[in-house]
């Protein structure tokens, strides 16, 4: 009798866990990502008509969103995060990046980030019930978040394009005359550690097509330093040959989270277009993730663009306002032809609206003084022009 109770007990604690393992898996990843993920609470006001009225003829392109690192249906209005095909056709984005993740270590931070301490993205991957191998390898995982948004287009009954190749955004701009609901994907990877130390798994990330990769995200690593890492050296041997690479094949450097020394001895090797694809600027906001004055005017020189991030870090603000006050003061120091979005939506960021909402920062503008001509490059003309001069 006491033998019975007793497995009964175990069958009964045994279920008890089995569920809270069920639990884990399908609830945990949604509360991270809302906690994550957030809109701020701030206060917000309807764009003006002349602004609504202009959102609607821009191309409008950001350059940064970490949404394939969730397992969220991209095509399906969410409740939570920043970005999906819904809220980017309301929003009239053209053309989303899509940046994919990694690694983050614990305790990563803007001064001084570890990157041998435990991978939350790894766990992350862990916990959404990723393939196997995308557990343990980087380049699995970057692989996987790839074949997720192809799986995303293929089921979007043509209302989502992935940009491969300079002839694909041809074809994007043209059919969006007649179907402006139509929005082009952009892959890039956000730190080159993601190729698991093997430049030739950059063959396999291009063919899955990857366009766009940064050298470091927020540690260093075997290519170059990062801004928040332990040494923030320059680029390695590798990270030069990287670089190399990349430019031989159409794809685009990405010194989102360099170091200052990557950024400026890449500037120096580059013979290319490069990009900042989300940032801050220091005159405008201090602090190491942003940049100087200097790199600004470098990226300008190399024909590239340098994307404003909607957080606090970047612009001190949780504003459309706060955004617009740092697009000023970019382009008055490179040039309103360099100067582009970089949201950083669903990258663990609070923001002030998710891309449904982009409207608000063409009334910032309109407000900060830009001319409607001026608006037209920085919400999206500029990169387009960067676009057609560096895809393969």
């Amino acid at each position: 009798m006491r033998r019975r109770r007793w497995r009964r007990r175990l069958a009964a604690v045994a279920a008890s866990l089995l569920l809270l393992v069920v639990a884990a898996f399908i609830w945990l990843p949604e509360l991270v990502e809302r906690k994550m993920n957030g809109i701020a609470a701030t206060a917000r006001k309807p764009p003006s008509p002349r602004a609504q009225a202009l959102h609607r003829r821009l191309f409008v392109a950001d350059l940064h969103a970490d949404t394939l690192l969730w397992n969220r249906d991209l095509l399906a209005r969410g409740a939570r995060g920043h970005v999906d095909l819904p809220r980017l056709q309301e929003g009239n984005v053209a053309l989303q990046a899509f940046t994919i993740v990694t690694k983050a270590p614990r305790g990563m931070n803007n001064d001084r980030t570890d990157g041998d301490r435990f991978n939350l993205v790894a766990a992350l991957s862990v916990a959404q019930l990723w393939p196997l191998s995308a557990w343990t390898s980087l380049a699995e995982r970057a692989l996987y978040q790839c074949r997720r948004l192809d799986a995303a287009a293929a089921r979007s009954g043509g209302q989502l394009l992935v940009i491969r190749s300079r002839a694909d955004f041809e074809r994007l701009l043209a059919q969006r005359a007649a179907n402006p609901r139509l929005v082009g994907a952009l892959l890039g990877v956000e730190g080159a550690h993601a190729l698991d130390g093997d430049l030739a798994n950059l063959d396999r990330l291009y063919a899955a097509g990857v366009r766009m990769m940064a050298p470091t995200h927020f540690f260093d690593n075997e290519i170059g330093g990062s801004a928040h890492g332990l040494v923030k050296g320059g680029l390695t041997d590798l990270g030069r040959e990287l670089i190399r690479r990349m430019e031989r094949k159409g794809m685009i450097v990405d010194l989102a989270h360099a170091s200052p020394a990557v950024i400026d001895e890449t500037l120096a090797l580059a013979t290319r277009p490069v990009v900042i694809s989300h940032t801050g600027v220091r005159g405008a906001c201090g602090g190491l993730r942003n940049i100087t004055d200097d790199r600004l005017r470098g990226v300008a020189r190399s024909g590239g663009v340098v994307g404003i991030g909607y957080f606090f870090a970047a612009v001190c603000g949780q504003d459309a306002r706060s955004i617009a006050r740092a697009i000023r003061y970019a382009a008055d120091v490179a040039g309103v032809a360099h100067v582009a979005l970089g949201s950083d939506y669903d990258g663990a960021v609070s923001v002030p609206f998710d891309t449904a909402h982009l409207a608000e920062i063409t009334d910032a503008l309109l407000e900060e003084g830009f001319s409607e001509d001026e608006i037209a490059l920085i919400m999206g003309g500029n990169v387009r022009r960067v676009l057609l001069a560096a895809l393969p």
